[in-house]
């Protein structure tokens, strides 16, 4: 699922809600019946400016995995996965933005989630790195893991999106299949 709008349209304030980092002023989020908190373990989020550990590359997936009561090989075959292996003993404050965002997906996929929220992932990136974390996620989404994800870039919506939601001014404009949308929004905001 690909969250669209302009600027100021709740799209990040949305992700948060949904994974519990804030809560409702009103109302509740359920997911399937259960309470957001019930579920949060099973959810994990990349922010588009990645958050790491002071430690090395390795270092930030072992310690999701310790957490998690997760094996130890999963750190390699999830570096692999990204692309750093070769880099694990390096400290995550050296690696380039595309390579710290791969990190962070990683360090969110090392959770095992059944949710992967991504706010503007590859904003900023190069080229290379989206192509990258596009097909990170890709995978993820082939492994049964359900993608929500903010982006203002169009391209990749239409590349990514199996269905959109299009907020504005805090609400949803618009619903619908990545099929129906693009071709005719049905909300004048959203055209």
């Amino acid at each position: 699922t690909v969250i669209m709008g302009p600027n100021g349209a709740g799209k990040s304030l949305l992700l948060k809600l949904l994974h519990g980092l804030i809560a409702p002023t009103f109302g509740q989020i359920d997911w399937g019946g259960h309470a957001a908190a019930e579920v949060t373990k099973r959810q994990a989020l990349v922010f588009q400016k990645p958050v790491l550990l002071r430690r090395s590359v390795a270092a930030n997936i072992d310690f999701v995995l310790r957490t998690r009561g997760r094996p130890r090989h999963l750190c390699d075959e999830l570096l692999r996965h990204v692309g750093l292996l070769h880099k694990a003993r390096l400290p995550a404050r050296r690696l380039s933005g595309g390579e710290a965002q791969r990190l962070a997906l990683a360090r969110a996929l090392a959770t095992d989630p059944e949710v992967l929220f991504l706010d503007e992932a590859t904003a900023s990136l190069d080229p290379s790195s989206v192509q990258s974390i596009e097909t990170i996620v890709r995978s993820a989404c082939a492994r049964g893991i359900r993608v929500i994800s903010v982006t203002h870039d169009i391209g990749q919506a239409r590349r990514m999106a199996d269905d959109v939601v299009f907020l504005h001014d805090g609400r949803v404009a618009e619903h619908s299949t990545a099929r129906d949308f693009f071709p005719e929004p049905q909300s004048q905001v959203a055209r």
